[in-house]
């Protein structure tokens, strides 16, 4: 945010702009005359450097000037500055890393991207459309861990977010760990509504806890698990190394829809199917829509002032402007 501290000072740039017009209409008006033999050679005459240069001596001054009322002003950027007073809810995203989500089944502007690369486009605009709400993230292939705890730092998620790789947690799915370390994050800070947003496109085949032990545990502690299965079903293609370079090859990927249903059903949450980046992107705007919670936000604005620049320079092109007024392009009367 940019705002003029003392706006009123801005009033003396129609005094700068009045003395122009005055000197202007004065010099119009001058009658003096002068008599010499004849000025017709003189049109010829190329204008030296220095002729040239005093032409600009007074658009020299008023910029100075300019930039000092400007200094007067207190011209300040601001920063946005968010206090919570209210608990809002907590949010664990845990996202599947594992190798299916190399799958280029998604498009954005006519172009084929891979099923995270979706997921990370539709996450990020989630993040930030939440005010006041702590968001954690786990991901998990075969393993699960934590990428990031609870924070209010959307900035800092979206970052996070953005260098999310395939396969960082292996090529498996652990949808039960995944489940269980996002409910131990969940428990570092106390909150009136907790809800995890599994997203996966596979089927849980790796991990120490099942799924199903991981739901149970969950609706006892009164978690909702919203599930999402993403991705067309049968096959989808993949873009890997050939005996002639890069080459698409279909390969069937096998996602459980019926642990993803169970699992929302039994935390008393939602299940849905994303086939396309707009069914995606629809399925978050839902869930934001059903997990709000009133929160009391107090807003305020940090300025930093930006008037000692603006200082300096005008004050470097006035005392330009005056030692060369008095030196190199003094006039005598």
């Amino acid at each position: 945010m940019f705002r003029f501290a003392s706006p009123l000072f801005l009033l003396l740039l129609f005094v700068v702009c009045l003395g122009i017009f005055l000197r202007r209409k004065k010099k119009n008006t001058d009658t003096g005359t002068i008599k010499v033999s004849s000025l017709k050679d003189l049109d010829t005459l190329s204008p030296s450097f220095m002729v040239m240069v005093s032409k600009f001596l007074p658009g020299l001054k008023i910029l100075s000037l300019i930039l000092l009322i400007f200094a007067l002003a207190r011209p300040q950027f601001g920063d946005k500055k968010i206090n919570v007073t209210t608990q809002g809810v907590n949010i664990i995203l845990a996202i599947d890393l594992s190798e299916s989500m190399r799958a280029l089944d998604f498009k954005k502007d006519n172009e084929i991207i891979t099923r995270l690369d979706a997921v990370k486009i539709v996450v990020k605009d989630f993040i930030m459309k939440r005010e006041g709400d702590r968001i954690g993230m786990v991901v998990f292939g075969s393993n699960a861990f934590t990428q990031l705890p609870l924070t209010r730092d959307y900035n800092t998620i979206a970052f996070i977010l953005d260098r999310l790789k395939i396969g960082a947690a292996g090529p498996r799915t652990a949808i039960g760990d995944a489940i269980g370390i996002s409910l131990k994050r969940l428990q570092d800070i106390e909150s009136k509504s907790n809800i995890i947003i599994l997203l996966t496109d596979g089927k849980s085949n790796s991990g120490e806890l099942s799924w199903q032990d991981a739901a149970k545990i969950a609706a006892q502690k009164k978690v909702k698990i919203y599930t999402i299965g993403v991705g067309t079903k049968g096959e989808a293609p993949f873009l890997v190394d050939g005996l002639f370079g890069k080459q698409y090859v279909y390969q069937k990927v096998d996602v459980d829809m019926d642990a993803l249903k169970t699992i929302a059903g039994q935390t008393r949450a939602g299940f849905f199917e994303a086939g396309d980046l707009k069914g995606l992107g629809q399925i978050y705007e839902m869930i934001n829509n059903l997990e709000k919670t009133k929160v009391d936000v107090e807003k305020w604005v940090e300025y930093k002032e930006l008037y000692p620049g603006f200082l300096e320079t005008g004050l470097i092109f006035f005392l330009m402007y005056i030692v060369l007024m008095n030196t190199r392009f003094l006039r005598v009367p």
